[in-house]
């Protein structure tokens, strides 16, 4: 499986390192090859928010090379995920507008009816984005908002980071025990028996 990994210019730099992470040490053995590539602030906001990003073992793309081989739907790329996701990254994605190479890899992999995740960096919504993300769900892709679950038990922030990009990982079609699956609530958690 070939994927592209587009590292967007929001707030949720943990999340992308944890799948880099991820992808770099369960990757290979899965048959899972990524590119990488980053915005234009990707690598700022990445420094503020948890230090300089590692190098990892991936082919890495500068985002105004539109000579990668996934800027065209003839490459045999199966998948793509942008983490985090903008609003304005979303926006763009939805029209088309496709100036640089993530908005192009992104384009490519909607158009080709390939999977696309865009995890949503975003709160409030605004109606603009409302409409944006309902354009983006339309044409092909899965939009989630970087929304950790808390049935798991986490307790730590990295616990709380594995319960999003676990999820993202579902969506690529890479198995992944990031966190422990949701199974009901059994009979001991649900409180007294006799309430009703």
């Amino acid at each position: 499986m070939r994927i592209v990994v587009g590292v967007g210019g929001a707030s949720g730099s943990p999340y992308a390192k944890r799948l880099l992470d991820f992808l770099a040490r369960e990757g290979p053995a899965a048959g899972v090859s990524v590119d990488l590539v980053y915005s234009t602030t990707a690598r700022q906001i990445w420094v503020h928010e948890i230090g300089a990003p590692p190098d990892y073992p991936f082919q890495v793309w500068k985002n105004q090379d539109l000579t990668a081989p996934f800027a065209s739907g003839s490459s045999r790329y199966d998948a793509m995920a942008i983490v985090p996701c903008s609003a304005a990254g979303l926006a763009r994605v939805a029209y088309g507008v496709s100036t640089d190479l993530m908005g192009r890899a992104a384009d490519v992999m909607l158009k080709e009816r390939r999977r696309l995740v865009l995890l949503l960096r975003e709160t409030p919504i605004s109606l603009v984005h409302a409409r944006a993300i309902a354009q983006v769900v339309e044409a092909g892709a899965f939009v989630m908002p970087a929304s950790p679950s808390f049935y798991s038990r986490p307790t730590t922030i990295d616990a709380l980071v594995d319960t999003v990009v676990s999820r993202v990982l579902d969506r690529l079609g890479i198995p992944n025990e990031l966190m422990r699956r949701w199974e009901g609530i059994t009979p001991h958690h649900r409180g007294d028996p006799t309430e009703e």
